[in-house]
């Protein structure tokens, strides 16, 4: 017994000794411990800065001219649409057009989500007509096409209110004119209620259809809990209530040959992708039209989504801080992380060979941390360096 006890006690001695000998530092006069900690990569840097409203959209023209939108969620917001000119932003085409104005609703800029330079001489605007992601003002929800070289309006197609519902929210949109007499435009509908879809505009007619309304493609994945900066994502009331991240079909990115559409919803990780023939043929059924849509796998949780003429498709992680980008054989790799990546959201490849991006925090605002605004300004337009050209619509 006295032999037992004496092991024991041996032992407890021999992990004390060992607890010390491993928690003390080899060297008291050394310099503090600094820990390893998150590498950045891939090398992006700053184009302009914003310190007032948040920005989402950004779109380069072909002759290098840059543009930027910022929607009325609640920033004071003096002008909707601007560009870029000598570091800083002007309102465009003008400050009038910017001004919001319900009893003009197709002549006034209300809420502009995204805008698309076509590589053609024109800059295309998506005016959501829903500030606050309030329901659609009626007839303000429109395509509006400017003319880069006189910098006027020379063509506004009102979204049809078949294609609006009360809670649409018209985010994201690409170009294709090799498609019908003048055109078709894909827009997503990133309703805060979940009920995603794609709507399909002939741009010679203005007559528009949705397609793949409520489909599990075009909607919030199930079970899809985002994590972003460590902190779970949630809508965050100031009476303590909370409610889930549900935000439907949001990036958009049209193949090099126009025949591909590719998408995704914002709450979700999942990449899908529809032939655009099957989109635009009226003819063929939603049950059917679902059917054909192809699931790609996993590419992280995305805000935009952005394709090259050599077949690539990018997209932002705003869980990890990051732009990746996914190659003609499916592989996906990191282009460009780091720290100040907070929220990547529209992305553009440019003819100078850079991949652009917005950097808004948008997971910082108001809404998701109990009315207290978490966003440090100013918000970024970013570039990193592909190589590449992009799409063209013809």
């Amino acid at each position: 017994m006295l032999k037992k006890y004496t092991m024991t006690a041996a032992g407890l001695l021999l992990s004390v000794l060992s607890a010390a000998i491993f928690a003390a530092p080899s060297d008291h006069s050394a310099a503090p411990v600094q820990l390893a900690s998150d590498q950045s990569s891939g090398k992006a840097e700053v184009v302009a800065t914003f310190w007032h409203a948040m920005p989402t959209g950004v779109t380069v023209t072909e002759n290098g001219r840059i543009f930027v939108n910022f929607p009325r969620w609640g920033d004071d917001v003096p002008f909707t649409v601007g560009e870029i000119r000598q570091g800083k932003v002007v309102p465009y085409p003008d400050a009038a057009i910017n001004v919001a104005d319900n009893t003009r609703p197709a002549e006034r800029f209300l809420s502009v989500q995204s805008v698309v330079a076509d590589g053609q001489g024109k800059l295309w605007v998506l005016d959501t007509a829903s500030p606050g992601f309030s329901q659609p003002a009626a007839g303000g929800a429109k395509l509006v096409a400017i003319d880069l070289r006189s910098n006027r309006v020379v063509k506004t197609i009102v979204l049809p209110a078949k294609v609006i519902l009360p809670a649409t929210y018209v985010n994201d949109l690409r170009i294709d004119y090799r498609e019908g007499k003048a055109g078709i435009a894909y827009i997503t509908d990133s309703s805060l209620s979940g009920t995603g879809g794609i709507i399909v505009v002939d741009l010679a007619s203005g007559d528009a259809m949705r397609r793949l309304t409520g489909d599990h493609s075009t909607s919030p994945e199930k079970g899809f809990v985002p994590v972003v900066e460590g902190e779970t994502l949630l809508q965050r009331h100031e009476d303590g209530s909370t409610a889930p991240f549900s935000v439907a079909s949001d990036g958009i990115a049209l193949s090099a040959d126009g025949k591909t559409l590719y998408y995704s919803p914002l709450s979700g990780r999942h990449l899908y992708s529809v032939e655009t023939a099957k989109l635009r043929d009226s003819h063929i059924s939603e049950h059917s039209l679902s059917a054909a849509v192809r699931d790609l796998g996993e590419k992280g949780a995305s805000d935009g989504l952005e394709s090259d003429a050599a077949g690539n498709i990018y997209a932002g992680d705003y869980e990890r801080n990051a732009v990746r980008k996914m190659d003609k054989r499916g592989t996906w790799s990191t282009l460009v992380h780091g720290p100040e990546i907070l929220w990547p959201d529209t992305l553009s490849v440019a003819h100078d060979g850079y991949l652009y991006f917005t950097v808004n925090q948008l997971h910082r605002q108001p809404g998701f941390h109990s009315g207290k605004d978490m966003r440090i300004k100013p918000y970024a337009l970013m570039r990193v360096k592909i190589d590449e050209k992009p799409v063209s619509t013809r």
